[in-house]
């Protein structure tokens, strides 16, 4: 008797405790980071950019040549961007315009500030708020890829993130 009242004690005990569940983390602590302070496996850090994946969840968002409008994939990365952005309310960002290193510096400097711009324009409209979003172009001095081919120049044409307050 004693036995069975102690198991059926024991049972009770282990169901309520098996049956506790953390509290989800909606971003509230600024970061979208987990429990354990893991950022679901992906590193945010201050200064932490999108080129190389230490800006949490955001991502490069890449360009047509000679473009700076957000269209198929862009548009797709844009928006993923801004609902990482609205969860993590505390992440600010500089958004960098780049280009490849066709056409002249000046030129260069206006496409990559459109580039950005279209991009704050963008997460702005989906809900982030406008004072959180930086923007500065850096036209074709700052190289993701080196070459003299499509295959470069693609990759250099870009909006990427920095990570400015989290």
């Amino acid at each position: 008797m004693f036995t069975r009242a102690f198991i059926t004690t024991a049972m009770v005990a282990l169901l309520a405790v098996g049956c506790a569940s953390k509290k989800p983390n909606n971003g509230q602590d600024g970061a979208g980071a987990d429990a354990d302070g893991s950022n679901n496996g992906l590193s945010l850090e201050l200064n932490g950019d999108s080129d190389s994946n230490k800006a949490g969840g955001l991502q490069t968002i890449f360009f047509a040549f000679d473009s700076s409008n957000l269209e198929g994939g862009a548009k797709e990365t844009a928006k993923a961007n801004a609902e990482f952005l609205k969860t993590n309310t505390r992440v600010d960002v500089q958004v960098e315009g780049h280009c490849d290193e066709r056409g002249g510096r000046q030129y260069n400097l206006a496409l990559g500030e459109r580039r950005a711009k279209a991009v704050r324009d963008y997460l702005v409209a989906m809900g982030v708020e406008a004072k959180r979003i930086s923007t500065v172009s850096y036209g074709n001095e700052r190289t993701l890829a080196e070459g003299h081919d499509e295959s470069a120049w693609s990759k250099n044409r870009r909006a990427n993130f920095v990570v400015t307050a989290k």
